[in-house]
This record gives structure tokens, sequence and C-alpha cells, in this order.
């Protein structure tokens, strides 16, 4: 993920001292670069060494080398800027107007720096993955599981066999894949190696499963361990946020362009499948309304 959602993580795991330099950090993004150690842990009622360990548990050797990357990352933000906040998009203030304005600023900023972020040889690469694939498996976590069976449902009406497991079976089911199925793996952290679905990685791996990521920007675990990786915008926080705004819009618009690319490979083929199949099912609905219309009309 990008520096200020791992800080914010980073922040959120510790209830002492470094929680205090964590708010102050998110707090002053701009300014950061003039505070030398001392002022930022007399500001933040800390010690120095508690401002240099908040540093470590982020992974670096001592504060100069975060700094380094957090003024990169603010100079990132400048550089691309957003007419709305991805956070918090609108105020208690704010009209229906200004909302509807705002909203989809916020969807076409989104769209526009996700596909920026897309890599023609990675999509191809993960198209070839689902292409091939006897079983397509999803692994995500809730709010993402919403749009992971979406997407299940795109591939089904081409023919492939895809499905989205409970956290609870996620387990079973990915020790069930081998090297002719495909796995699917969303987590916008990328580093939660414990939990469902980045726990699933060591066993796929080991049963030499395809593996598609899609993880936010910057450095995390998925990154280090997978060769197919999607990236996810990352300009909304982990938690101080209004909603998945951003995340949510990313995320269908990766899959949608995911499920376009594994179409087009066999585009007749999979146009004439899904028409075929469309006018069947229309075909039992038309039928089914008429059944329940006459059982209606001997009421």
């Amino acid at each position: 993920m990008f520096l200020f959602q791992k800080i914010e993580e980073t922040m959120m795991k510790y209830t002492d001292a470094r929680h205090s330099v964590g708010e102050f950090i998110l707090k002053e993004p701009e300014t950061l670069y003039q505070y030398t150690v001392s002022e930022i842990a007399a500001r933040t009622f800390t010690s120095k060494a508690t401002v240099v360990r908040f540093a470590k548990a982020m992974g670096y050797d001592g504060w100069k080398e975060f700094m380094k990357d957090y003024i990169a990352e603010v100079n990132y933000q400048k550089a691309h800027p957003n007419t709305v906040d991805f956070n918090m998009p609108f105020n208690q203030d704010d009209n229906v107007e200004t909302i509807i304005e705002n909203i989809k600023e916020l969807q076409l900023e989104t769209i526009r720096e996700t596909a920026d972020l897309l890599k023609k040889e990675t999509l191809q690469k993960a198209a070839d993955y689902l292409v091939k694939a006897n079983r397509i498996v999803v692994f995500c976590s809730s709010p993402n599981t919403y749009l992971g069976e979406l997407f299940k449902r795109k591939l089904m009406t081409i023919g492939k066999n895809a499905s989205v497991p409970s956290s609870g079976e996620s387990g079973i089911v990915a020790a069930s894949l081998g090297s002719q199925d495909c796995a699917l793996i969303i987590s916008y952290s990328g580093n939660s190696v414990s939990q469902n679905p980045v726990n699933r990685i060591g066993i796929l791996k080991k049963n030499h499963v395809p593996i598609i990521g899609i993880t936010s920007g910057g450095d995390n675990y998925m990154r280090k361990h997978l060769d197919c990786i999607l990236t996810m915008t990352t300009r909304e926080r982990l938690y101080t946020k209004i909603a998945n705004y951003s995340t949510e819009e990313s995320l269908n618009y990766i899959l949608n362009v995911l499920f376009s690319c594994c179409f087009a490979r066999q585009y007749r083929q999979n146009l004439d499948f899904k028409i075929k199949n469309s006018r069947l099912l229309e075909q039992e609905r038309i039928t089914m309304m008429n059944v329940m219309k006459e059982m209606n009309d001997s009421d």
C-alpha cells in the first residue's frame, strides 16, 4: 500500500505513544519535513525514541529513511491532484447538487487513475490465466465479496467455472486447486498475512496455482510474493473516510477490464455462447410469467 495507508495501519496497531506520533504525521503532510525529531516529540508529548520507533515499526531503519519515502509520496500527490477529497467528498453543509457533482468527479477521477496504473503486459498475463483455467476462484473478504460475485457471474455467462468461497471455506477450496486452475486474490492492503484471503497464498503457490492479485500500490506482502498484480488506486485512507467510494470504483473497473480482456480472447465464441444462453433464460422467464398469469386468471 502507499505510505499514508501504511502509516494509518501502523498507527491503529498501537495504543501507546506511537499512536500520537501517527496522528501528527497524518495531520501535517505539507509541513512534516520542516520538523526535527525533537520537535515532533515535543508536539506529540512523546520522546525522540518513540518517534524513531514509529518509523521502525513501519519497516524503516530510522526517521531519515522514513522521511525520504514520505516526501516522495507527498510530491506524488501534489503532481496528481484531485478535485475532490476521496475520503471526505462532501460535508454536512453540502446540498444535493454538490453531492451529485462530487461523487461523479470522484468516480471519474478514480477510473482515470486506475486506467493509468494498469499495465498491458500484466493484463495479458492475467487474461491468459483466466482463459486457460478449468476453475476460477475469487478469494476476498467483505465488502469486496459483492464485486467478486458480480465478476463470477460475468465469467459464468461465457461458460467459465467460477466461484467465490466464504471465508470459512476458502482454505478447503484453496487446497483443492491445481496448476490447471486460477486463483484471484483481492486485498486492498495486501498485508494481512494471517487473515483471509492473503493467508491462502502459501497453499496456492505450493499447489502451483496461477494467481492474479489485485491490491493497492506501494510495497506489501502480495507484491513480494505474486508476479501478476493489478493495482487499485490508493487515494483513500484505510479507516478515516465516509465510505469505500474510490476503492469500490477502482476494483469494479479492474474486474470489468479483466473480464473484457478474457472475453476478447475468444470473442465470437463467447458472444455466441452468451447470446444463446440469454435467449434460453429469457424464454424460461416468459414461460414462467405466462404460467403465473394463467394461475392468477384461474383464481
